[in-house]
C-alpha cells in the first residue's frame, strides 16, 4: 500500500515548465566559437584569449576579443608600442571590430568577413558581443609570407 502511494505521488507531480527546461538547456549550450580548442595552447593577454594550433609551417589562432576591448587601453601597456604592429589575416567569425590607422584611415569589419589588417593600427570591439577572429600567421614572418605591407598606406 505504501509503495502504491509513492508511485501515485510521483505520477501526480506537475511536469516542469517547458520554458524552464529550455532555459536550462540554453544555459548549458556552449557557443562552439567560444569553447576550448582541443590541443591548442592557450594564453590570455590584456583580457584577450588567444588559442594557437600548429598547421604545417604556420599557425591557426582563435582570438577572442571581449566586449569593451580597446587595444590602446588593454594591450598598449603590455606591448609598449603606440599601435599594434602585427598584421592580422583571417576570418572574423563573430562580432564587429573598428580599426583605425595612424593616418586617420578607418576600417570597420563585421562578421562574417575575411580581414587583412596592416601593422600600425589601433582597434576595438564594437557592440555587445565579443569579436572572434580566426587568424593565420607565420609568427615573425607573417608579413613576408602573406605579402602584407609593413605599414598601412594607400596605393
Amino acid at each position: 500500500m505504501a509503495k502504491a502511494r509513492l508511485l501515485e505521488k510521483k505520477v501526480r507531480r506537475p511536469a516542469k515548465s517547458t520554458k524552464k527546461v529550455a532555459r536550462r538547456r540554453l544555459a548549458r549550450t556552449v557557443d562552439p566559437l567560444l569553447g576550448a580548442i582541443k590541443g591548442a595552447t592557450r594564453t590570455k593577454v590584456g583580457g584577450v584569449l588567444i588559442e594557437v594550433g600548429r598547421a604545417g609551417a604556420g599557425r591557426v589562432k582563435r582570438i577572442i576579443y571581449p566586449v569593451g576591448f580597446h587595444w590602446e587601453a588593454d594591450m598598449k601597456p603590455s606591448v609598449g608600442t603606440d599601435l599594434c604592429m602585427h598584421a592580422h589575416v583571417g576570418f572574423l567569425a563573430k562580432g564587429e571590430i573598428h580599426i583605425e590607422y595612424a593616418d586617420g584611415c578607418v576600417v570597420e569589419h563585421k562578421a562574417p568577413q575575411v580581414v587583412a589588417i596592416d601593422p600600425g593600427h589601433d582597434g576595438w570591439v564594437v557592440g555587445k558581443q565579443p569579436a572572434v577572429l580566426i587568424e593565420f600567421d607565420f609568427e615573425r614572418d607573417t608579413i613576408n609570407r602573406l605579402g602584407m605591407p609593413t605599414s598601412h598606406g594607400h596605393a
